[in-house]
């Protein structure tokens, strides 16, 4: 058995010992790699949430010296860390774009478990913490359900049972939402599909990012050097540096009547449901709708919450209020010029149209307002090339592609719609599907991101993933400028 984390844990925090921390970092690095690119899809931006991880586990190494294993921890700040990235990068993406197609989604068989597996992570948090840490331990970390057991300081007939249990409940989570789900056993596809092995040199990396977080005093040095260890853009950078000059008064907030009111006032404020780490607090909100210049500049942590009709969020700027308001992709928004720059907090936890009741409040806080509207925008038409009938293979979930550290395209079994999506943050601007093709493929894109986001590098990276997309898979991006629904906002007249 691997040395219990709590024992690493405390030589970390006793003498900043590398070993221990090196030691945690490889035994978890696999569970958090999985985690991350099950949410973002993505294998590049996964080993960057990896080492987004570690980072904080370093930092909050001090906190977490009497939890015997820190496994359920790491889960649910990889999935954080993963959705922080999925609101920056992909704000079109909808869960159910990357869950299933029930229509062609078979009845039992590999395709089943593979249309489950983005979901799986949510099933796992509707499960009792005792019970997660179980599942985790056994299914994504390998343990026996004797080691399960020492870890849960439970017998390990008792870890068994456990374990058998959940997977009842798991199984009942997926078919409330409509699946033809199989009742899941432990031989079951789904947690083999949903494993991945962090890429070879991963683990240190990690190491290394968390290790110079722990050893930094001054906030914004950490921040560089995480940012330097984990190679982030230049452009990444300036916008993390920048937000530490935004202001920090209160703006006027207007509270919902529904069946209570809530006063919001400087002392008693949305900030008492919205200052802890991880955010949860605000699920226990009245009903409340509020918008104020944030409290929380530079915040690194937990960005936004939502849960069914419940929102919250804190350091956000205008483009993303209104991307969360209206259920836009930025790349698809047309945002008049001089933006304001100020970042806000929120807190929307009305039940009835709680979106369009959000859009009125920004119109009513923020003076700004948005209407779908056909433009003519400049965009790319991914099609069938002459030369390239065939070359897209049908998805087959049963064969699991291996993965390696320059997948930046990871969609075995896909529609093609999950790929354009990607593209479509990449380019910055909206991608049309005018492939007609129906069905699921297997779509892997062994091409990373090289240099620079912008100017030349930018460039030829762009044509350097048209090139590959062409030769992969048969599809070409045509630049174009055409008439498409785009979401546009303007100032609201005084």
């Amino acid at each position: 058995m691997s040395e219990p984390d709590n024992q690493l844990i405390a030589e970390f925090n006793a003498c900043r010992s590398e070993e221990a921390f090196a030691a945690l970092v490889r035994q978890h690095v696999n569970l958090v790699f999985a985690t991350a690119l099950r949410q973002v899809g993505d294998a590049g931006a996964a080993e960057e949430i990896t080492q987004n991880v570690f980072v904080a586990l370093a930092q909050a190494a001090g906190k977490l010296g009497s939890h015997p294993t820190i496994a359920g921890w790491l889960h649910q700040t990889a999935l954080n860390k993963s959705r922080e990235w999925l609101r920056s990068e992909l704000r079109r993406r909808k869960r159910e774009q990357v869950a299933v197609n029930l229509d062609l989604a078979r009845a039992e068989g590999d395709s089943v478990w593979s249309s489950l597996v983005p979901l799986l992570d949510e099933a796992l948090l509707e499960l009792r913490e005792p019970d997660r840490l179980a599942v985790i331990l056994h299914f994504m970390e390998g343990q026996t359900f004797h080691e399960v057991g020492s870890a849960l300081g439970i017998g390990e007939d008792t870890a068994r049972k456990r374990v058998n249990r959940c997977l009842g409940q798991l199984t009942h989570f997926f078919r409330r939402r409509g699946f033809a789900a199989p009742a899941l056993v432990a031989g079951a596809p789904l947690f083999t599909l949903s494993s991945h092995a962090a890429p070879a040199g991963l683990a240190a990396s990690a190491t290394s990012a968390g290790l110079m977080a722990h050893s930094t005093s001054s906030t914004l040095t950490l921040i560089k050097g995480a940012l330097k260890i984990m190679a982030w853009t230049k452009a990444k950078t300036a916008v993390v540096i920048g937000a530490g000059v935004l202001l920090a008064a209160v703006t006027t907030t207007v509270i919902v009547k529904e069946s209570n009111l809530f006063k919001v006032n400087k002392s008693s404020g949305i900030d008492a449901y919205i200052s802890d780490s991880d955010m949860q607090v605000f699920l226990v909100a009245p009903p409340i709708i509020a918008i104020q210049t944030t409290h929380f500049p530079k915040y690194q942590g937990i960005t936004a919450r939502f849960y069914g009709s419940k929102m919250a969020g804190r350091d956000q700027t205008l483009q993303e209020l209104i991307a969360i308001a209206y259920h836009f992709h930025i790349p698809r928004i047309i945002f008049p010029p001089n933006m304001p720059t100020n970042h806000y907090d929120f807190l929307c936890t009305v039940a009835n149209n709680p979106h369009e009741k959000f859009q009125a409040e920004i119109a009513n806080t923020l003076g700004y307002t948005a209407q779908v509207e056909t433009k003519a925008v400049d965009c790319q038409l991914l099609k069938v090339a002459d030369a390239g009938v065939g070359k897209l293979k049908a998805g087959d979930s049963s064969q699991p592609v291996p993965l390696d550290h320059r997948i930046a395209f990871d969609y075995p079994n896909h529609p093609i719609s999950a790929l354009a999506n990607a593209l479509e943050i990449r380019f910055r601007m909206p991608v049309i599907d005018q492939t007609g093709l129906a069905g699921k493929y297997n779509m892997v894109v062994d091409w990373h991101w090289q240099g620079a986001w912008n100017g030349k590098d930018r460039e030829t990276n762009l044509n350097s993933l048209k090139k590959v997309i062409l030769d992969r898979f048969g599809l070409e991006l045509i630049s174009t400028n055409m008439p498409i629904e785009m979401l546009v906002v303007e100032r609201v007249k005084s």
